[in-house]
């Protein structure tokens, strides 16, 4: 599976990759050559990322499904019960 970015996300990505070699490396690095590393980093590391979001979401799923019985639960057979409430409130 490819990772694709948006194209106003690419750019962004891009500029961000400019930015980070102008301040933190002796040499600047061209639009061109940011926006192939950003291809390399996609194809090579995305999946990675990708894949361990995967993972995260379905751990966060699964904790939301193992307590679904906590929030849609109902109590069985509650029909006579509000009429005996009812009776043992009329009792003197």
């Amino acid at each position: 599976m490819t990772i694709a970015l948006p194209k106003d996300v690419h750019q962004q990505a891009v500029a961000s990759i400019e930015r980070y070699f102008r301040e933190n490396m002796e040499e600047k690095i061209g639009n061109i050559a940011a926006s192939g590393l950003l291809g390399f980093f996609l194809e090579e590391i995305g999946p990675s990322v990708y894949n361990q979001a995967v993972a995260d979401v379905q751990e966060r799923l699964q904790q939301r499904v193992a307590e679904i019985d906590i929030e849609v639960h109902e109590d069985e057979f509650r029909y006579w019960q509000k009429f005996d409430r009812a009776a043992k409130k009329g009792r003197p």
